[in-house]
């Protein structure tokens, strides 16, 4: 059916987050092709002739933008809050934030009186997690939801950056919100300067947000100043698993390394092993200068057995040149480490054998 849009209850518009890209792309359809999919509604309790809008709310937007005076609408014959439990179940299109859930909670907890057993009963899902999206309302400014509701302020923003804020200080909160919305921050800015404002001290705290600009500016001139290109990726890509490796080495402190069983003991030492190795691997790479001379090896199966001639004196020489003080390579090391893992050769051969060597550069068990 066509309804004129002062017959349209929009009650429920509040709940939505306005994305001005989105809703461009929607003008330009609707220009070009007319309206293809209807509004849903359904009608005003005690009133005949009015409607509460269910969904359609950019759609009615977009067509009063264009001159329009009715839209295509289909009625839902059931009752309001059925209609926007079915609604939210159907809406596949598009991803809800929690925050967009939490906002719809709230208001079913309000209009309709459900509590939160209702609530998780009806959204097939856990108390706690009914609890901890409405949580999400409660912590925010109102004034800061609206600048969410109005795509101001990107809605992952608000959720990853904003409500720790909100937690710790209302007041930093509500300033770190309006350089959000000033400054246009996507998810990468917004965490840049929340990362420091949660490191900072109060002094640095404040530094911050009273002078944003200077903040960003400095970030930049540091990303132009980064180096580029596959280099700059090797070092990125190390300092992530150094980050890791703490991280790592944190999960262990107190009792936890006591927790792990044999089984767990022998998979860490074997990834442990898998690591080191592939370090090794990079650092002879870039340095291959520290890499030891080997002489080829007449077979891989070598099984450590002296060679004649000049390749007897060239062993005994290397053997004189090894350090007084029984410091070894990191070849010397790798061959003790693994050097069960060598078939055909024995723990006990010469840490000088050109076969133990070769045994070592192939890694042939260390791979993945």
């Amino acid at each position: 059916m066509k309804l004129e849009f002062h017959q349209l209850d929009r009650r429920w518009e509040h709940l939505r987050v306005h994305h001005p890209s989105r809703q461009r792309r929607l003008l330009a359809s609707l220009a070009d092709s007319g309206q293809q999919t209807p509004i849903v509604v359904v009608t005003a309790e005690g009133q005949t002739d009015r409607y509460v809008v269910i969904d359609g709310y950019k759609r009615i937007a977009a067509l009063e933008q264009l001159g329009r005076d009715t839209v295509e609408a289909v009625v839902w014959p059931m009752s309001e809050a059925a209609a926007v439990l079915l609604d939210r179940s159907l809406r596949l299109s598009e991803h809800e934030t929690a925050l967009e859930v939490g906002w719809l909670l709230a208001e079913l907890e309000q209009r309709f009186g459900y509590g939160l057993d209702d609530l998780a009963r009806r959204f097939d899902r856990s108390v706690s997690w009914v609890s901890r999206r409405l949580a999400l309302v409660e912590v925010l400014p109102q004034a800061i939801q609206q600048q969410v509701r109005e795509g101001k302020i990107l809605a992952q923003v608000a959720l990853k950056f904003l409500v720790p804020v909100a937690r710790q200080s209302l007041e930093d909160c509500q300033r770190m919100a309006v350089v959000f919305a000033q400054h246009h921050c996507d998810t990468r800015e917004a965490g840049q300067l929340y990362a420091a404002w949660r490191k900072g001290s109060h002094a640095m705290r404040k530094r911050i947000l009273d002078d944003p600009e200077l903040f960003f500016k400095t970030q930049r001139q540091a990303q132009e100043k980064a180096p580029t290109g596959t280099g700059a990726e090797l070092l990125r890509d190390l300092e992530m698993m150094t980050a890791i490796a703490n991280r790592a080495h944190r999960s262990l402190a107190g009792a936890a390394a006591t927790d792990l069983d044999h089984q767990q003991r022998e998979a860490a030492r074997y990834q442990i092993d898998r690591i080191q190795n592939r370090l090794r691997r990079i650092d002879e790479t870039i340095f291959p200068e520290k890499k030891p001379h080997v002489e080829p090896s007449a077979t891989h199966h070598d099984s450590g057995t002296a060679r004649e001639g000049s390749e007897q004196a060239r062993d005994r020489a290397s053997d004189g040149s090894l350090p007084s003080s029984g410091t070894q390579s990191p070849a010397l090391e790798l061959h003790h480490s693994t050097g069960a893992a060598a078939s055909g050769e024995s723990r006990a051969s010469p840490a000088t054998d050109p076969g133990a060597f070769q045994q070592v550069q192939g890694e042939s068990r260390a791979s993945p």
